[in-house]
């Protein structure tokens, strides 16, 4: 199996496993952020061994505790059930925005962001995945309007802007403890993508903020 047909079909299995996983009861929910997060700060410390590891723990553990909040059934309220849509969501928008970043950014990428850190990662790659991520959100908005309808218009629009940003973010931390550790991956559990950390660094800086934007809005 070629390298690119490995990322392929790995890669859509792990996007399976993150939308059924997500969706289909509060409990798959519950149980895979339990397992990704336990496997993240797993993974994290095999990057810190040897050095401090609070700060790093922390960027870890805080956007997996906070994601069991979304969607969570308010057993105060009981009409409002289990509702998934805005992980969905994130999860339509990192994927759109990583995909074209990096389509756009091998393409025509030529000014890097922070070369030191995340070589391959550009200006140029950077726009093209948010003006395609803007536009997902677009299409999404007016495809499924009733979906997210627990979601205000505010914090939708905000969420479709801010997210580029704070994925990106995620990204480049990642890659400074990878760095620091002297390693390509953070682990090995996905042939082709690396470890838990690899697949979910973008989500890590965005959890938190998507959590801010909704109680503020």
């Amino acid at each position: 199996m070629s390298e690119l047909t490995k990322r392929i079909f790995f890669g859509a299995i792990y996007v399976v496993i993150m939308w059924f996983g997500t969706a289909y009861s509060e409990t798959t929910f519950s149980l895979l952020f339990l397992f990704l997060g336990i496997g993240g700060l797993y993974e994290m410390w095999k990057l810190r061994k040897g050095k401090s590891k609070l700060v790093a723990f922390l960027f870890v553990l805080t956007p997996f505790i906070v994601v069991q909040l979304f969607g969570m059934t308010d057993h105060n309220y009981p009409e409002k059930e289990f509702n998934p849509s805005i992980i969905l969501l994130m999860f339509v928008l990192t994927w759109t925005f990583d995909s074209f970043a990096y389509l756009i950014g091998k393409k025509f990428g030529k000014t890097k962001i922070l070369p030191n850190i995340s070589p391959k990662k550009s200006w140029e790659g950077f726009a093209g995945g948010l003006f395609f991520s803007i536009i997902a959100s677009s299409v999404l908005y007016f495809a499924f309007s009733k979906y997210f309808d627990n979601i205000s218009n505010t914090a939708y629009i905000l969420i479709s802007i801010v997210l580029p940003f704070t994925a990106t973010t995620g990204d480049f931390i990642e890659s400074y403890y990878k760095r620091k550790a002297g390693v390509k991956d953070s682990g090995k559990i996905m042939p082709g993508h690396g470890g838990i950390l690899d697949r979910m660094d973008a989500f890590l800086i965005t959890i938190p903020v998507i959590y801010i934007i909704i109680n503020l809005t």
